[in-house]
């Protein structure tokens, strides 16, 4: 069997609203639907009925995108009913996941056209209620959010495993000797390069509005902010000696992005030239609690596969979770430029919806790449309970 190569035609993305802001109102599932309906309007000589499948990741899928949100956003974009749909979960990772299976299915000979994307709306994430063990319990019951985090934690996992995000990053600080000023010196760049490259116009070909919200710039990103205001930021997680707060965390975020994956065959019927082309991905595991480092092994072996080191890096967008857990990450990558990491701004500024993160980074790269007219890029992210996650493309 021959492999196919698979490229990416076109990336979209929504802008990305606060948690609680200007797309709170949106159902998650209607997000999905407007990036993958963007895609199809943009490529117009493509017949949406040669779309062989949609991947969406979702992190959560407990309120309004539970029953398959990837094929409930084809049936509210319009796309035929022969068009199926799939979504998958890795968490923090689950947009990258879905574009890495979709591109898998295409080099396998399964797919021809495919969308590939991620959704999620932290504020319209809703409380859970388990159910009880026998009918009408007497005593109070406990809801539990699914915005972010454990819950329903399983009783015999160790308790080191199951700390909070933020403490994970605690000890990833810790580990590396990460002060709180580093933190937020890295917290103040993001926030810099994003707004810069947003009054640039460097996002004006992959950001689609939604209709009917008055949001087109991602609302996270703070212009004015200061060392002075970030310094004022009480710790969010350790009372005492504590360096992770709000300031240097990305926020939580509402959101969705999709890319346009083909083989030749397709790429033919777009009519369009590809933006790139996939190379390599990889996935590890690690210390539960340790999370924030998963992408340092995901993104060596990434790049083993690739035939590709850090030096052949033109650009590489790395998920902020959160700057101690970045930090720690580049510190164990001596031999990379840290220049060419998120050359835009990252998700402290930009914004985290969790399902929806990893798309919006193969998709930031496609373009970077698509933009220099050549070069090695590459997207990776942390992910919550031990996982790391990275794609390798090339123009």
């Amino acid at each position: 069997m021959s492999i196919r190569d698979v490229y990416i035609v076109d990336a979209v993305r929504t802008p990305i609203g606060k948690f609680g802001g200007a797309l709170s109102s949106v159902r998650p599932d209607d997000l999905a639907a407007h990036v993958v309906r963007a895609l199809v309007d943009r490529t117009p000589d493509l017949d949406p009925a040669r779309v062989d499948d949609v991947y969406f990741g979702d992190a959560n899928g407990a309120g309004e995108d539970n029953r398959d949100v990837a094929r409930m956003a084809v049936l509210l974009a319009g796309l035929p009913t022969s068009v199926p749909g799939v979504t998958v979960n890795r968490l923090c990772g689950s947009g990258l996941e879905a574009v890495i299976q979709a591109a898998r299915a295409i080099a396998l000979g399964d797919a021809s056209v495919a969308i590939a994307g991620g959704v999620e709306s932290m504020s319209r994430a809703p409380w859970v209620l388990q159910k009880p063990e026998r009918a009408f319990p007497a005593g109070h019951q406990q809801l539990h959010s699914t915005t972010l985090g454990w819950r329903m934690t399983n009783p015999r996992m160790p308790a080191e495993w199951t700390v909070s995000l933020g403490e994970g990053a605690e000890l990833v600080a810790d580990k590396h000797a990460i002060g709180r000023e580093q933190q937020d010196a890295f917290a103040l760049a993001s926030h810099r390069k994003a707004a810069e490259a947003w009054a640039k116009g460097l996002y004006d070909d992959e950001v689609v509005a939604y209709e009917g919200v008055e949001l087109v710039r991602d609302e996270c990103i703070r212009d004015t902010t200061s060392p002075q205001a970030l310094a004022k930021l009480k710790p969010s997680f350790r009372a005492d000696g504590g360096t992770v707060t709000a300031g240097n965390a990305s926020p939580l975020n509402d959101g969705a992005a999709a890319l346009l994956l083909v083989d030749e065959e397709g790429l033919r019927e777009t009519g369009r030239e590809p933006l790139a082309r996939i190379r390599a991905s990889a996935v590890t595991g690690i210390e539960p609690q340790l999370f924030g480092l998963g992408p340092v092994q995901a993104v060596r072996r990434a790049l083993d596969k690739a035939g590709r080191d850090f030096s052949d890096l033109t650009t590489f967008e790395l998920n902020e979770a959160f700057a101690a857990q970045a930090l720690g990450c580049l510190a164990e990558w001596p031999e990379l430029d840290p220049a060419v990491v998120n050359p835009r701004g990252g998700a402290i500024a930009i914004g985290h919806p969790l399902g929806a993160s990893g798309a919006r980074l193969a998709g930031a790269v496609a373009h970077q790449l698509a933009a220099a007219g050549s070069g090695t890029g590459l997207a990776a992210l942390c992910i919550g309970v031990g996982q790391g996650l990275a794609l390798v493309l090339e123009r």
